[in-house]
């Protein structure tokens, strides 16, 4: 299948590394395409055209003042995880934007945060047919211990670029 974008391009031909490769490269490729997600230390585990996990160690440069991962950081590991699929699904005559970002922090996190998003079939065809839409993109945050501290919402939208 002919990839839909250039990044889904590069994404492909970058999970044809061997599987301990990948997620280092997918991070370095995201992190220089996107500056500030590289800055933070964001892991790209996986990316496919259906689901990213992403994942952030709770180190001092992103911790609050009470020792866990900061909410912003947090907020920035699912728009990071929803935008970066978003991005392979939509074509190159397109742009995605964030329209919604909400949070509800709903227990102290602990420890390394880890993010999956998904899109389902439907959502990747509205995105690859239709000329402008929006569309939420499921997301759960887990910490060290399994738990969902944050309930996240995004919500993605797409549009013509300007010629």
């Amino acid at each position: 299948m002919a990839s839909l974008n250039r990044l889904a391009g590069i994404v492909a031909r970058i999970n044809q590394l061997p599987a301990f490769a990948r997620p280092r490269a997918l991070s370095l490729f995201f992190g220089k395409a996107v500056p500030f997600t590289g800055t933070t230390g964001i892991r790209v585990e996986s990316l496919d055209q259906g689901r990213c996990v992403i994942s952030l160690a709770n180190k001092r440069r992103v911790q609050n003042h009470i020792g866990g991962v900061h909410a912003v950081a947090s907020l920035l590991l699912a728009e990071s995880a929803t935008g970066f699929l978003v991005g392979l699904n939509v074509p190159d005559d397109k742009v995605p934007v964030i329209k919604i970002a909400h949070a509800e922090y709903t227990r102290r996190a602990k420890g390394d945060m880890t993010v999956e998003a998904r899109l389902t079939p439907e959502q990747q065809a509205r995105m690859r047919t239709e000329d402008k839409g929006e569309t939420s993109v499921a997301v759960t945050i887990h910490d060290s211990e399994n738990q969902e501290p944050i309930e996240i919402e995004m919500v993605w939208a797409w549009t013509p670029k300007r010629r």
